[in-house]
């Protein structure tokens, strides 16, 4: 799996993640560089998808 590229429009995204997971908080979906995987693990958790489910989904947004 490539590198996401989430830098310029995490905050645009993380809204849509927000509005498909009301469940998810602004401490689950912080995101710090270089730490992807722990930020995409807390998603998975919360949302129970699968991680290639999600990073296709992330990229779609």
């Amino acid at each position: 799996m490539d590198k996401l590229e989430w830098q310029g429009r995490w905050n645009e995204i993380k809204g849509k993640v927000k509005q498909a997971y009301g469940d998810l908080t602004d401490d689950d979906l912080r995101h710090e560089e270089g730490k992807d995987d722990e930020l995409l693990g807390k998603i998975q958790q919360k949302t129970g998808k699968g991680r290639d489910e999600l990073v296709k989904w992330l990229k779609s947004l």
